[in-house]
């Protein structure tokens, strides 16, 4: 059997027909409160028997099981995110992501914010975001800067002295 690469993201809307038997035993008080549901759940890792999930502060393991393979944004619970303001319909704000929702019919997962201690009302997609901490790359600059020659002799760079 091949494992997936980790981390992935699914969720887990009906429950299993098996009982409560995937979920390591410390975890079940966590893990029956996020599902069955549409909540999008994190994988981290997987240690042999179980894998290590999370939804935001929530960490629990639960052995392999079926569950709705969602292809992932880019944007994460916790992540600071900047709304997309259009014309009178939506506000420009900064807001932290809270929630994260796979909705089917759309085929995309919808996130909820919050704005210091309110939740926002209503749900964005990722299209209607942007995301303020870069994660995976550095945007390249905008100014070329020349890189330094040595010249090979002491203290000197192509007709710079450093010394005298």
């Amino acid at each position: 059997m091949q494992w997936p690469i980790l981390p992935d993201y699914g969720c887990i809307p009906r429950w299993p027909e098996d009982g409560q038997g995937f979920i390591h035993p410390d975890d079940v008080a966590i893990a029956t409160r996020l599902f069955p549901s549409e909540r999008v759940i994190r994988r981290d890792r997987f240690d042999g028997v179980y894998y290590h999930c999370c939804y935001g502060a929530n960490h629990f393991r639960l052995r392999p099981c079926l569950w709705l393979t969602v292809q992932p944004d880019g944007i994460d619970i916790g992540d600071e995110v900047e709304t997309i303001g259009l014309g009178m319909e939506r506000e420009l704000f900064i807001a932290t992501v809270y929630g994260m929702y796979y909705v089917r019919r759309k085929g995309r997962i919808l996130y909820r914010l919050r704005r210091g201690d309110q939740l926002v009302p209503r749900l964005y997609s990722a299209g209607q975001m942007r995301l303020l901490t870069v994660k995976d790359t550095v945007r390249p600059g905008e100014i070329p800067h020349p890189t330094p020659k040595w010249s090979g002799q002491g203290e000197k760079i192509e007709g710079i002295d450093l010394g005298e």
